[in-house]
This record gives C-alpha cells, sequence and structure tokens, in this order.
C-alpha cells in the first residue's frame, strides 16, 4: 500500500522539496511530515490530507500553529 500526502493550497515552488513522495505505511509519511512541515508552512502550506491509495485516512489537518 501506498501513503501520500495532498498539500492545501498546493506550492507553485517546491524550494527543492520533494512534494510528490509515496510512503510504504503511514509511519513513513507521518515521520515525513514531521521533519518538513517547516518547510510546507514556509512554501504556503495550510492544510495537508494523508491518502491510502486514493483513499482518505485522514485531514484536512491544519498546519497552523
Amino acid at each position: 500500500m501506498a501513503y501520500s500526502w495532498a498539500l492545501f493550497p498546493e506550492p507553485i515552488d517546491d524550494a527543492g522539496l520533494n512534494l510528490n513522495v509515496d510512503f510504504a505505511d503511514q509511519s513513513a509519511a507521518e515521520t515525513w511530515l514531521t521533519e518538513h512541515y517547516l518547510e510546507l508552512d514556509d512554501l504556503g502550506v495550510r492544510e495537508v490530507s494523508l491518502y491510502e491509495e486514493g483513499r482518505l485516512v485522514y485531514g484536512p489537518m491544519s498546519l497552523d500553529a
């Protein structure tokens, strides 16, 4: 199963951050988000949703503090 994040709004510039990542499991996806949420915030992303093979797992979840 592949997990992926949907970002809103989608950033126009990825600033070198690979945003089209598929993860083997939910834990790997959540670790990636933990490691990169400040960069996503800098890119203007305000909400994220986690999907597993197109099925919504959870979200939208705010990145605002």
